[in-house]
């Protein structure tokens, strides 16, 4: 109980001020305190119009990506259990917003800000048979709510580095009890499974289930099959490169080289997605394809006529775009890091990316097995893309080792299904 008071008389209270603080000069912390106004208000208008003693499952992620990972196993609940009720809820402005429109949720809803009176009025109001909490983003107050309740906590997709804050001894100590308020952990990998249970006895049962994410790629790939973009006769003959969540430090060396491909007469499509397809973005990056390289709108693929460069002037197609691919780069590795490359990976087609990759455990096992390339500049740019380019056998290696790797590794959702039925 002593950490319960320190954290609700003293952390608690200083994390609220900060978070005042910060929107003072954040935009995107301001509209996460914006969207929490009505909170409560709108939970409760959406409780009352869910189905009496039908059971209900609460889903938290903290953004967008961990979300992905939490959709396969929301997919499968709905199809398993008639009349279930689903609460999505977010601590980000980003997974909040985009996910309102997400069919399989019956509310889509921000966490409020983890105080124990608002934990007991969430908890009360969604009144879930049982919880589930993705990858890492456990709020202390909730969690407590949800167990003096008898409502049973799963902790997926859990992952936890030996390096991580929560391994320090106070912190460590703290979370061995928040621990053990759940009723079962279970991680990515064994190494995971291993740092959880050296937290000790107290701490909830500990489990490898696997990564769901991989599961959600392969779903995704099925989907985006059935949809198609790009006419037959803009494909026929080529050979295509998706530039996928593109930055400038990318485009910089890959304009170069695409210039030179084209001349070269190497029948090369190139469609390209820029991370951020901002107006902006969008013209700077035609000016900078002028000269030898003929570009098109993605917007306008209607109008096809033989350009070199397709840009993609819209958000949430690239998945989709990646079934058309001979060959992908992914940008971010000449930044903070590289962007997914499992995406590109599901449909059995190489990657290259820069040498910022080591934020993508995935990334590194696969340049281990030798399904994608790393290079550091634009000479070994040009020399990956003209070399994979001018292999279709090396290509179709690469391709059958990157979609064996996913393969390998899927079924994590089956695995937390089998928890969730018994709970549910």
């Amino acid at each position: 109980m002593i950490w319960r008071f320190l954290y609700n008389t003293i952390i608690i209270r200083v994390a609220w001020i900060g978070f005042q603080l910060i929107a003072l000069v954040d935009a995107k912390t301001r509209r996460g305190i914006r969207g929490r106004r009505d909170l409560f208000a709108n939970l409760a208008s959406a409780a009352a119009g869910w189905k009496k003693g039908a059971p209900r499952i609460w889903i938290h992620a903290s953004s967008m990506g961990e979300f992905e990972q939490a959709k396969p196993i929301i997919s499968a609940l709905k199809t398993d259990i008639p009349g279930l009720v689903v609460v999505v809820s977010f601590f980000s402005p980003s997974g909040y917003e985009n996910s309102l429109s997400y069919r399989e949720a019956d509310l889509v809803t921000y966490i409020p800000f983890d105080s124990a009176r608002n934990a007991a009025e969430f908890v009360k109001l969604v009144n879930p048979t049982a919880a589930v909490v993705m990858r890492y983003d456990l709020w202390p107050n909730h969690i407590w709510r949800l167990h003096d309740r008898k409502i049973p906590v799963l902790l997926v997709n859990a992952t936890l580095r030996k390096n991580s804050i929560r391994n320090f001894p106070l912190f460590r100590t703290f979370h061995r009890l928040l621990y053990g308020s759940l009723r079962a952990i279970l991680t990515v990998s064994d190494s995971d499974r291993d740092l959880f249970l050296s937290y000790g006895p107290s701490v909830a049962r500990v489990e490898t289930a696997g990564d769901t994410r991989y599961d959600q790629v392969v779903r995704r790939c099925n989907e985006s099959r059935q949809r198609r973009y790009f006419p037959e006769e803009a494909l026929e003959g080529k050979k295509v490169l998706v530039v996928g969540s593109s930055w400038e430090e990318d485009e910089r060396l890959l304009v170069p080289v695409l210039r030179d491909l084209v001349a070269a007469d190497t029948g090369l499509l190139t469609i390209l997605v820029p991370h951020e397809p901002t107006v902006a973005h969008l013209t700077a990056l035609e000016e900078r394809l002028n000269g030898g390289i003929s570009s098109l709108r993605f917007s306008e693929i209607v109008s096809y006529a033989g350009e070199n460069v397709v840009i993609v002037d819209s958000i949430g197609v690239l998945v989709s775009l990646y079934q058309y691919a001979d060959l992908v780069y992914v940008g971010g590795g000449f930044g903070d890091g590289i962007h997914n490359v499992l995406e590109p990976a599901v449909y059995g087609v190489p990657v290259v990316f820069g040498p910022n990759h080591e934020n993508s455990q995935e990334a590194v096992e696969l340049l281990a097995r030798g399904a994608v390339r790393k290079i550091s500049d634009g000479e070994e740019l040009r020399a990956a893309l003209t070399e994979l380019l001018g292999d279709d056998g090396l290509r179709q290696r690469m391709g059958r080792t990157a979609g064996g790797f996913i393969e390998e590794r899927r079924g994590a959702t089956a695995k937390i299904l089998s928890y969730l039925h018994k709970l549910l």
